[in-house]
């Protein structure tokens, strides 16, 4: 049983957090309801990618093989065949079902439809094809936060959709370059590294990376962004965002670390902290005035 639990990738459902953002910035994160409602889209999200893992782990199982983790991993080990893989997938997808169905949400349930479609479809071909692979990676984050968003019915800033284009575009390349600065041939792991260099890496990263730091400082100077938060002090929080981009950027390029998004950012000392000191002092901001009141 340990062995399809280990396909599920629980500790990855930690990149479904990403649904809480818009009930965090709408400043509803203490509303009963609205908390219930996003847990909802938390755990349909998360059975969606345990689906969408699975799928993709018996697609790669043969490549898998040659890498020094990844071989250890369920199908490409052997220890669960692809025909076992593939009914417990089915069975994941089943349990997604009374998920959606409880959300009474139209636009929720098509927006996890659609990233189960993208996702299929990365697994099977879209993963080989360069930019468009990492523009999937990207699609699947955005599709969370505004998931997050239709399913309590609330307003999220453009500005804020765009700084979640670009950190999910930044973390996509950033996982590229780590696995083309691995010790394996990119012809045994991913076909799409043959199309990618180094160089051609940092210059997107770079870019993606200025997008981050930008879309996120005018989302927090915005009259609207000012107005909902009923302060103008909410533009400190920019600093712990240019120090994540800039650390994760060192860890990877200069620690040759990344190809797991989330072993870099839960398991990074510094990383912890900036992200619990981002996460307090946004709270405070945040929500300071309904208590005071």
């Amino acid at each position: 049983m340990k062995h399809y639990i280990k396909l599920l990738r629980v500790t990855n459902w930690v990149k479904n957090i990403f649904v809480f953002v818009p009930l965090v910035f709408s400043k509803h994160l203490f509303d009963f309801d609205f908390f219930v409602k996003t847990l909802i889209a938390f755990f349909s999200f998360s059975f969606a990618a345990s689906f969408v893992y699975i799928i993709n782990d018996i697609y790669d199982a043969e490549k898998d093989f040659h890498h020094p983790t990844k071989k250890n991993r369920p199908i490409a080990s052997g220890i669960v065949s692809k025909k076992q893989a593939f009914n417990f997938a089915l069975f994941i997808l089943i349990l997604l079902i009374p998920l959606l169905i409880i959300s009474q949400n139209n636009y929720f349930i098509f927006i996890t439809l659609v990233y189960l479609l993208i996702n299929f479809f990365y697994s099977k071909t879209l993963k080989n094809i360069v930019i468009v692979d990492i523009f999937c990676i990207a699609i699947g984050f955005m599709l969370r936060i505004i998931g997050g968003a239709v399913i309590i019915s609330v307003y999220i800033s453009s500005w804020l959709i765009l700084t979640t284009l670009f950190l999910s575009l930044f973390l996509a390349v950033m996982k590229r370059r780590a696995e083309l600065s691995s010790e394996l041939s990119s012809q045994k792991q991913r076909v799409v590294l043959e199309d990618y260099s180094i160089n051609f890496i940092d210059q997107i990263s770079a870019i993606t990376g200025a997008g981050v730091i930008i879309s996120y400082a005018l989302y927090t100077v915005a009259d609207r962004t000012i107005i909902m938060f009923g302060s103008e002090y909410f533009v400190i929080t920019t600093l712990f965002v240019v120090f994540g981009i800039f650390r994760y950027m060192f860890l990877v390029i200069r620690k040759n670390i990344g190809e797991n998004i989330v072993d870099v950012l839960f398991r990074d000392i510094p990383m912890i902290i900036n992200i619990i000191f981002y996460v307090l002092v946004s709270l405070i901001i945040i929500y300071h005035k309904i208590y005071v009141n």
